[in-house]
């Protein structure tokens, strides 16, 4: 099988929604399920966060995070407190940053495994810059954000986990098969995970999207973060580089202290979220 086939390949089966998620990954989408329903009982979060060890440890530093923890607030020692400070919300992006972490873990390639190690710490860089950003710039629900940033790549990490299938199907592509699998592949993947249909439009429209003056939506974050993280992602074309300081609108709404505030703040959750390994 040719890499267009291949490619060919996985869109239908995606298209059929013939979407196989590893067991792990299973496992904490039931987690994710039990908390799409508002009226989950308290008890029932803490027992199923208690049941993912870095869950629980993540669940209870973002609590005592600057960013969550309302600027001096004592700081929290157990799961129920952390998740009452946090809200479902909240927790649902830290399960959301373990499902695609999990996506990653199961590829066995050492080149792949690298694609998916650069990807990941794309993501983590663009998700805590998208909930900063939404806090400051385009005053989007910062949850939602963040949430969205964490997601944003689910299609890449799922081609990555396929791409050990088929050697040599993310090798160079001047063709741009791959971008377009990856589109479709996507959509796919975020149908499959009940992903709300605001955050799955923004994601669907990144590689197009073009960023308003001011910056107001969901996908204006989405696309600032992702001009702004300092990790690029290993599949398809980086973005256009930004014009120099002095020289961009965007300097209007972001000037070099509001970043400097953004990057520390996204600094502290990035590091909350598991740094750049997939483990």
């Amino acid at each position: 099988m040719n890499k267009l086939e291949a490619f060919g390949f996985i869109v239908a089966q995606a298209a059929r929604g013939d979407i196989t998620f590893p067991t792990s990954v299973n496992a904490v989408l039931r987690l994710q399920q039990a908390l799409d329903d508002p009226d989950c009982p308290l008890d029932e979060a803490i027992r199923l966060v208690l049941a993912e060890p870095q869950l629980a440890a993540r669940t209870v530093a973002l609590a005592n995070s600057a960013a969550f923890s309302g600027g001096g607030g004592p700081p929290v020692t157990n799961v129920r407190a952390a998740v009452i400070r946090i809200g479902y919300r909240r927790l649902q992006a830290l399960v959301a940053s373990l499902v695609v972490r999990q996506f990653g873990s199961r590829i066995k390639d050492r080149g792949l495994r690298s694609k998916a190690e650069q990807l990941w710490e794309h993501t983590v860089h663009v998700a805590a810059l998208a909930g900063a950003l939404a806090r400051r710039v385009t005053f989007v629900n910062p949850d939602t954000a963040l949430f969205a940033g964490i997601i944003h790549e689910v299609g890449g990490f799922y081609l990555l986990s396929r791409a050990d299938e088929f050697p040599g199907l993310l090798d160079d592509d001047t063709e741009k098969w791959g971008e377009l699998c990856e589109d479709v592949v996507s959509l796919e993947v975020l149908k499959k995970l009940s992903v709300p249909a605001l955050v799955a439009d923004a994601i669907g429209e990144l590689r197009r999207g073009w960023i308003n003056m001011p910056p107001s939506n969901l996908l204006d974050t989405l696309l600032l973060a992702n001009q702004y993280a300092p990790v690029p992602s290993p599949l398809g074309a980086p973005p256009a580089e930004l014009p120099a300081h002095g020289d961009s609108a965007l300097d209007f709404v972001l000037d070099e202290e509001m970043l400097a505030e953004i990057r520390a703040e996204a600094a502290e959750t990035q590091a909350i979220m598991g740094g750049p390994l997939l483990v």
